[in-house]
């Protein structure tokens, strides 16, 4: 199995989940801005993790700390990390039954809600793959809301890129937690790099607001984050931050304090696919 994973990891791990707010298409603009050099790595909003593959896949021994407050994401993460056998065989399986009658069985697993941690994991990769825009959204009870996508043959199991990203994440030196992203202050040193990807807050008042938990990231939460980026600052760590090009965030970051670049991204989840270009974004930094 060994030659099998280092033949996969010639390329590296992307996202097993398309997630609202994804950063791999922002992945050359980012590691311009990385601190040259630190110890461990911190992401609290981990979402797909597209920057986590990266830096692995550069530097395989890196020691990161990484969560999100998702609990269902955090499984996923971990199912894959220890029990990649068996998630694959239920993933040939929904492969199989998606395949036979789509629309009836996309429905009944949306309905469904399985307590075994493997089940429940290849019902929310099934479903991301399977539903319209790949976008993880829950209504205000926590249910799984999206209607099926427009596929005609979706890489539901994607094995090669799940072995890969088995393989990275059983490293001894990473941690992952499901968590409130205020939880890591116990847990930095001076040195760290800590990079903030929250769900971004609206550029206008009409702007979706998509719930990636059932509770919304809200403006209280934002002026939660921009306090504890100030006391990681005080503590010698290194932050970066992405969000909205938007007043309440220049608000709270001022330039004057931080370091702030406009760059240019796109909205990979937009249902509308001509609105997905032509966006900008900050990128806030205090180093």
């Amino acid at each position: 199995m060994k030659q099998y994973y280092d033949q996969v990891l010639l390329s590296p791990p992307k996202p097993f989940v398309k997630w609202a707010g994804g950063k791999r298409q922002l992945i050359p603009e980012l590691t311009k801005h990385l601190p040259k050099k630190f110890d461990t790595y911190f992401e609290p909003f981990l979402g797909g993790g597209a920057l986590l593959f990266h830096l692995l896949y550069e530097k395989p021994d890196l020691k990161c700390q990484v969560s999100d407050l998702n609990s269902d994401l955090i499984l996923s993460y971990v199912t894959i990390r220890d029990k990649i056998d068996e998630l694959i065989k239920f993933l040939q399986s929904h492969s199989e039954k998606y395949f036979k009658d789509s629309k009836s069985y996309y429905y009944s697993v949306r309905e469904s809600s399985p307590k075994n941690q493997v089940e429940k994991v290849s019902r929310l990769l099934f479903l991301n793959k399977t539903c319209f825009n790949g976008l993880y959204r829950v209504n205000s009870k926590g249910k799984f809301n999206v209607p099926l996508g427009r596929y005609t043959n979706p890489n539901i199991i994607n094995k090669e890129n799940l072995f890969a990203v088995n393989q990275i994440l059983r490293s001894e030196n990473i941690s992952i937690k499901c968590r409130d992203f205020s939880s890591i202050i116990n847990d930095v040193k001076k040195g760290n790099f800590i990079y903030f990807d929250p769900p971004y807050q609206p550029v206008s008042k009409t702007a979706n607001f998509t719930s990636y938990t059932n509770k919304d990231f809200t403006y209280q939460d934002l002026k939660r984050l921009a306090k504890l980026s100030e006391k990681l600052d005080s503590k010698g760590c290194m932050v970066m931050l992405s969000n909205s090009n938007s007043e309440k965030v220049q608000e709270l970051f001022p330039s004057s304090r931080w370091k702030i670049e406009e760059i240019e991204a796109n909205r990979a989840i937009n249902s509308d696919s001509k609105k997905r270009t032509g966006h900008s974004e900050l990128l806030i930094k205090n180093y």
